[in-house]
C-alpha cells in the first residue's frame, strides 16, 4: 500500500509502547526542514490518539492522515515550521 504523500523519512517505532511513539516522533520532525513529510510506522494502538493530541498541542506540526494497516498504524506528519 503506498502513500499519497512524498515522504521525506519514515520512522519505524514499531514494538514501542507510550510515550516513545510521540517522544520519537518529535526528534525526528525536529530534522526535518519546513513542508517535509514524516511517516511514522507504529504498532501500539495507543499512538492513534497520543500523536494526534501531540500534533494538535504542539506548534509546527500538522496530522495529515493516520491508517492502520493490519497491526501497524501509520501516522503522516508535515512540518510546518
Amino acid at each position: 500500500m503506498s502513500s499519497q504523500f512524498d515522504i521525506a523519512e519514515t520512522l519505524d517505532v514499531k514494538g514501542a509502547s507510550c510515550p516513545m511513539p510521540v517522544v520519537k516522533t518529535k526528534s525526528a520532525i525536529d530534522e526535518l526542514d519546513e513542508d517535509e513529510i514524516l511517516e511514522v510506522l507504529a504498532t501500539d494502538s495507543g499512538s492513534m490518539s497520543d500523536i494526534d493530541g501531540w500534533a494538535d498541542s504542539t506548534g509546527g506540526v500538522e496530522l495529515l492522515d493516520q491508517v492502520e494497516d493490519g497491526d501497524v498504524f501509520k501516522h503522516y506528519v508535515r512540518k510546518t515550521e
